[in-house]
């Protein structure tokens, strides 16, 4: 029974793999030929290659569905003529800023290409810390969910007067932590085949070096800027990002718990240069066979999958109208003015920047999206306007030296209580009503805000860090927040 089994499943894979096929261009069936030639270098000969796993990160973007049809055209192209082929682990960080429709492209492409049964493939995903199988329609976790909200706070809370918040700094880090543990989950993989360009690989080491820097685990060790050297940059870090920010009782372990291997063997694979360019020979694949579907402006605006245009907008306009004092419909207005220039840099499509002119660049509409845009916070991480205008300021670090300057702009009637605040942030009595008001205005419990205030002044930024030219798009916050840096 098991013989007729199997050759049923070989006959259902073949017929998976002569449909996906049937939608490769002759470009796309040179890089299959390449993708596989290179692959069997990596696994050190074609002997070698059932024994070969190979890691590859899914997050429902149309770069990351095409790379995975790639790799799975690859592996059943292998099956069909040697005895044997390499193994696939696909993973996926869950996060709250996952949102339904990338779940959703991951699902289709995961049943077009029937991953979901076939025993050399792992489909996983990690919510908080813990790795299980991949399931859409599964929320996340309501422990996962508020160590997200948590974390985004306590990143983007330590940031210096005057340097631009990077509300999504934490996703950095807690990226980095994930690449390097579902890499030794269960005996590990080999290789980590990544599909990011060059330029994204750059924006990622510069991110997760500025993020680190923040929690006080930097600097990283030098790199280049690609993802050559991931692993061994990762290492650096010792697994825990967040180690300086919480106590060991607060911080969840990894787990399943005595499943990671120790030591690591993963290497990192670029099939970038692989993979075909134009998107008019990718989308019959990607629509037709993945049943992807993309909201394609978005996606020319920003190029991290985390990004969302209209909290960017939002957390501009709040910049300007609470830290620069111009009002919340001007650092709207940069904030497009800033988009559009960065767009037009990479040569995005006119009607694409025509878009985001009219969905953003009416005055009419701010306030309609200023309340959609909170809705949005509130519902991924339970956020008030109030605690995102206090990130702003960041008034607890350096021994809440911005605090006065917080108070004396967004709340005066507490200027009486600033000796009761200093008192409650050293760990000291204070009255309860104050305590109270610190963790409503904030977000964060007393204690981790006690925290940030001990932690060390905020070193200066390294130049080589920070966002890569022509991303200024992608910066939420940060309209006016270049010329308040410049002001000092």
């Amino acid at each position: 029974m098991s013989t007729i089994h199997d050759q049923a499943m070989n006959y259902v894979y073949q017929q998976v793999l002569q449909r996906l096929l049937s939608f490769f261009s002759r470009a796309e069936r040179t890089a299959l030929q390449l993708l596989i030639q290179r692959l069997v270098v990596a696994a050190g000969g074609g002997e070698r290659i059932g024994e070969f796993k190979v890691l590859v990160i899914q997050t429902g973007t149309r770069d990351s569905c095409y790379a995975l049809a790639m790799l799975r055209a690859a592996q059943l192209s292998i099956a069909g003529r040697a005895p044997a082929t390499f193994q696939l682990r696909v993973a996926t960080l869950r996060y709250d800023g996952n949102g339904v429709a990338a779940l959703e492209n991951m699902h289709r492409s995961y049943g077009a290409l029937f991953l979901y049964d076939d025993p050399r493939v792992e489909l996983l995903m990690v919510d908080h810390r813990e790795v299980l199988p991949f399931d859409h329609q599964a929320p996340i976790t309501e422990s996962g969910s508020e160590a997200n909200r948590i974390n985004l706070l306590m990143v983007g809370h330590r940031r210096a007067w005057g340097e631009a918040l990077e509300l999504w700094d934490d996703r950095y880090l807690a990226t980095a932590e994930f690449y390097g543990q579902i890499a030794r989950w269960s005996n590990g993989v080999d290789v980590l085949a990544g599909c990011d360009s060059a330029a994204r690989q750059k924006r990622f080491i510069d991110g997760l070096g500025r993020a680190v820097r923040k929690v006080g685990i930097g600097p990283l060790a030098a790199n280049a800027g690609s993802y050559e050297q991931l692993f061994s940059l990762l290492d650096g870090l010792d697994g825990d990002c967040y180690r300086r920010l919480y106590t060991e009782p607060e911080r969840m372990p990894w787990r399943p718990e005595g499943q990671f291997e120790a030591c690591r063997r993963t290497l990192f694979i670029d099939i970038h240069d692989i993979l075909v360019a134009k998107l008019d020979e990718r989308w019959p694949l990607l629509s037709e066979f993945l049943g992807f579907q993309s909201d394609e402006w978005t996606q020319a605006l920003f190029e991290d999958e985390w990004q969302d245009p209209l909290v960017d907008a939002y957390l501009c306009g709040l910049e300007a109208e609470f830290v620069e004092g111009l009002g919340y419909g001007a650092g709207v207005q940069a904030y497009v003015q800033r988009s559009l220039a960065a767009m037009r840099r990479r040569q995005v499509p006119e009607p694409v920047c025509e878009y985001l002119v009219a969905t953003f660049g009416k005055p009419q509409g701010f306030e309609e999206q200023r309340k959609q845009a909170l809705v949005s916070l509130q519902a991924r991480f339970g956020l008030t306007e109030s605690q995102i205008v206090c990130l702003l300021f960041a008034p607890f670090i350096d021994g809440g030296a911005g605090l006065e300057r917080f108070l004396r702009s967004c709340h005066p009637g507490m200027l009486v209580a600033m000796p009761d605040l200093h008192r409650a942030m050293q760990g000291l009595h204070a009255p309860e009503q104050v305590l109270q008001w610190m963790t409503e205005v904030s977000g964060l419990p007393v204690r981790l805000i006690g925290r940030l205030y001990a932690m060390e002044p905020m070193p200066a930024s390294p130049p080589s860090l920070g966002s890569a030219p022509g991303n200024e798009a992608s910066q939420g916050g940060q309209a006016l927040g270049g010329e308040r840096s410049q002001e000092g």
